[in-house]
Formats: C-alpha cells, structure tokens, sequence
C-alpha cells in the first residue's frame, strides 16, 4: 500500500481574467477529485491532505509544501498525488528536479491526475519529454499572467486607484470602492494630534510615549481590533506599542494631504519574492484622489521640522523654541540655545553653533524673548495687510482695474525684464563679434548657450510673477495662503511655535542684533505689497482720499 499525500494549492496565479476562480481549480474541487480518484486506487491510502491557498507556484517557498516533504523525509509518505502539474508548481526547472530527480531517489511515486501521469507507469517519452514540456507551459502561463497583473496594477496607480491591501492607519477602504480611501475618523484624530505634536516642538519619541501613556492603539493593534488581518513584515510583540520609527513613517507620508504614492518597490521576478526600492523618480505619485487630514501647510512645515529637529538630544522630549528657524547671519549655521541662570531666574539665548564648537565665527547673541516679539510683530503686520486684501480687491474691481495694469507697475517684473532684456542684447550682438573677428567659433558658441540659458530662466521668472498676480486676482489670496494660519496672531500676545512653524520659514541674526526675517508666502507678501501701492496710487489720480 502507498501512503499518499494530497497535494492541492491556488493562488492569484490562477485568476482567470475576468476575476473569477474556475470552478475546477478551486481547493473545494481539488480535493474532491483527489479524493475520488484514490477510491479508485486499491493500492492507495491518505495519509493527509496538505493545501497552499493563496500561495502563487513560481516558487516552492510554501508552508504546506514543506511539511509535507518533512513527512515524506520521516518515511511517513511515499506517494504524492496532485490535480495537475500546474497545482504542484509553475516554475519548470524545479519542477522537474522534483519529480524527476529528487522524487525518485526517495521511492516516491508521483501522480497528476488530470495529466495521466503515474511515474510508476510512466514511459521514458513521458518522463523525457512530456513532462517537462507541460511544465514549461505551466511557467509560460505563470510569467504572463504575472506580466498582466503588473501592467494592471500599473494602470490603476496612475489613475490614482489604491491597490494596497490595507489602508494606511488614518484611512479605510470604501466600502463600495475598494480602490478609494475614505476618512477613518477614530485613527485621522490620532494623526492630526501626531502633526499638531511636531509642530509644537514634541520629538519623534516624546510623541510616540505620549500616545503610549494614553494607551491609544498603535496602527498594527488598530487594524487587528478592527477584524483586519493585519501583518505589516515587521517583527514585534504581541501587544504592539508605538515607536519613534512609526510617527516618523505617518509624517513624511503624503497620503495625509490627499496623495498617493505607490510602486515605491518592486519584485525582482515573478519566481523571487525580494522587492528592490525604486528611484523616486519611478514612483506613482497622484494628487488629490481622497480627502485629506492634514493641510498642506502643516505637512510642508513639519517636513522641514524633522530635517533639524532630528539633531537635537534624544533624550530630550522637546526641541528648542526656534530649532529649525533660527541661523547665524554670517555663517549659515543653525543657532543653538543656551540657558542662564541666575537668583532662581532663567534667561534663555541663542548663539551661532560654529562659534560655539571654537569655529571662525562670533556668538551673534539674541535673547529668545526678544526675538519672539519681534517676530510676533512682524507677522502681524503682515496679518494686517492680508486683512486688508479683500477691501482692496474689491475697490479694484470696482474701478475695473486688471491683473495686467498692475503687472505694468510690478518694479519686481519690470526689474527681471529689463534684465531679461540686457541679455537678450547680449546674445544678439555675438554674432556681429563673431564677424568681426573679435570672438572665436568656440567663444561664440559658449557665450550664445550661456545667455540663452540666463534669458530662459529669466523668462520663466518673468512668466511666474505674472501668474502670480493673475492667481490672485481671480482666486484671491487664499488660494496660495492659509489665511486662518495667520490670523490667529491678531489673537495670542505671545508668539507660540505653532504660528512660527505655519508663518515664518527662516530667521538669520547677525552681529550687529540686525535680523532677517524669511516669512513663508513671501512672493505672495510682496504681490499684496505692490498691489497695495497700485491701489493707493489711483486712490490719489482720481482724488479720492487714501485707505
């Protein structure tokens, strides 16, 4: 009697194209023909039925597969019955190298059922040559139907579908597209605080201890309460927690402001399941194909956070006041702060790092209170010319002024066409010094790229301010800036880090206590600036009085 070990595996391999399974590969089907077919076999027992669902057959890395050659290994099974080739593996090479070497050297009979084929019966054709080239079929098959689900799955990202097979934590799959993400409500809460964190200054790790303390579910926990059956590769406990790695990963992912990105990796055949990272280059990237939980502003912000708060202690929960915003004037420099205490006061202040490490540099100290007026001030003068903003358009519009008489008077524009003007000149008088001898071919030739170049970037400059002045005089201002950002500093009297991160972008302190401030939208400032002083200018032509 033969002791037999049925064999049977599906897996997405074997979908056919219109997505459905064939009845006759499914495991139900497999194991009822396997069954009857040993009924009929005198000589033939079960001694146990080992299935691989959901395991594709380019490879024999297969949990089921493995157990049943262990018994097989033991002595316990020495005849292997399958469906058909194709169930037992679709890579042709180590197919064959399985049945017909490696089955042999054991005394183990080998059966494909609807192939008819019996190694105890088989003849030298068939062992030669007929098996081998069904298996060859069987990986052909396997190669193009994985060429199809890459070029299907290709499609889908580019048209910004989501084709992972669990939502990112702050998201789920909509229950009537399952290609479209929609707002988790619970898990997009945690994300806002985990942003509003960042921004206040917490560190990566700080963040992840303080959802830890509030026993709020990491995303791998989440999912599994959830009924989601939820592996994400990484090894961990039983109770996961939340790490400083998986804040990180939720603030520099761009599906938090409505993008996605997919085909970040790819595997290196259909036969290895090893994926290598792709150039982002090659990245599948989609704007705006599900609501966003956090605004665009507040992602760009806590981006450039995390490129200088990563340097401070780790030891330390937050970052300083002004980490990431505060650089020496003279040599470029983060600042860092210093404490100074005295009669149980405390006065904090930065100075230039390079001085600080013994480089060619002075301290160029600033007090951390003075600089959070000044900078609180200047950001309210600012507030106050975009509350004026909307008065102004609106006057303008009665007046039937364009965006392209203001661009007439833009000093800005007017400045980058004169200059795109010189250059031009330039360049156009190269070929009148080419006849006359005063340049060389090859002079001629450098001097003629490199104007051209500069013309080119100056017209796009050119083309930019326009657009700008366009933007906002048919979409007004907000449509660049996150007015509500700003206004809340007609409201606080101390200057807090949520503000500075959504309105300031850098501030260089020099020796002489001169500072520079860099605030964010500062094209658009400068737009509202010289819209403003259009605005006044035909206030007095037509004598009407100012503001």
């Amino acid at each position: 009697m033969y002791d037999a070990a049925l064999y049977l595996r599906l897996s997405r391999d074997d979908i056919e194209d219109g997505g459905a399974k064939t009845e006759s590969d499914s495991i139900a089907n497999q194991r009822e023909l396997l069954r009857s077919f040993v009924k009929s076999q005198p000589d033939i027992q079960i001694f146990d039925i080992y299935v691989d669902d959901g395991y594709s057959g380019g490879n024999f890395d297969r949990p089921e597969f493995k157990r049943m050659t262990k018994d097989i290994e033991s002595g316990k099974v020495n005849c292997v019955i399958v469906k058909d080739l194709s169930r037992f593996g679709r890579e042709y090479i180590e197919a064959g190298r399985w049945i017909e070497k490696i089955y042999p050297a054991l005394n183990v009979r080998f059966i494909s059922v609807t192939d008819q084929f019996d190694s105890n019966t088989a003849d030298f054709s068939e062992k030669s040559f007929v098996v081998p080239v069904k298996n060859f079929l069987n990986e052909s098959y396997c190669r193009d139907i994985s060429g199809k689900v890459r070029s299907h799955q290709k499609i889908k990202r580019e048209k910004g579908e989501f084709i992972g097979a669990f939502a990112p934590y702050g998201y789920r799959k909509d229950s009537e597209n399952k290609n479209r993400l929609v707002v988790d409500a619970e898990a997009a809460d945690v994300v806002r605080k985990i942003f509003a964190w960042k921004m206040e200054g917490f560190s990566l790790g700080a963040i992840a201890e303080k959802l830890n303390e509030r026993q709020v579910l990491s995303p791998k926990a989440y999912k599994k309460a959830n009924g989601e059956n939820y592996n994400s590769g990484f090894v961990g406990t039983d109770t996961p927690k939340w790490s400083a790695v998986q804040i990180k990963r939720i603030l520099v992912n761009e599906v938090y402001i409505g993008n996605l990105v997919q085909g970040k990796q790819e595997r290196i055949s259909y036969k290895v399941k090893k994926r290598l990272n792709k150039p982002e280059a090659e990245w599948a990237r989609v704007k705006d194909t599900h609501p966003a939980i956090i605004k665009q502003s507040e992602f760009e912000v806590v981006q450039k956070l995390l490129q200088y708060d990563g340097r401070a202690s780790k030891t330390a929960e937050h970052a300083s006041f002004f980490s990431g915003f505060v650089f020496c004037g003279d040599c470029g420099t983060p600042m860092i702060r210093r404490v100074n205490r005295y009669k149980e006061r405390e006065k904090a202040f930065y100075i230039c790092q390079t001085k600080n490490k013994g480089g060619a540099c002075t301290r160029h100290s600033v007090s951390e209170e003075v600089l959070k007026k000044i900078v609180l001030k200047e950001i309210q003068i600012y507030t106050a010319l975009f509350a004026d903003y909307e008065r102004i358009m609106d006057e303008l519009h009665k007046m039937r002024i364009d965006y392209e008489q203001v661009v007439h008077y833009d000093m800005q524009i007017a400045k980058l066409q004169s200059e795109y003007s010189r250059y031009y000149g330039l360049r156009a008088s190269l070929y009148d010094d080419l006849k006359e001898g005063l340049l060389s071919k090859e002079e001629f030739d450098e001097f003629r790229e490199s104007y051209g170049k500069k013309c080119e970037e100056l017209n796009r400059r050119i083309e930019k301010q326009k657009e700008l002045v366009k933007q906002m005089f048919e979409n007004g201002v907000s449509a660049a800036v996150q007015l509500e950002d700003w206004k809340k500093s007609l409201e606080i009297k101390e200057l807090d880090r949520i503000l500075l991160a959504l309105t300031v972008d850098k501030i260089y302190v020099y020796e002489n206590k001169r500072l520079e401030i860099h605030l964010r939208y500062e094209d658009t400032i400068e737009k509202l600036k010289i819209i403003k002083q259009f605005y006044e200018v035909q206030q007095t032509e037509c004598g009407k009085e100012v503001g």
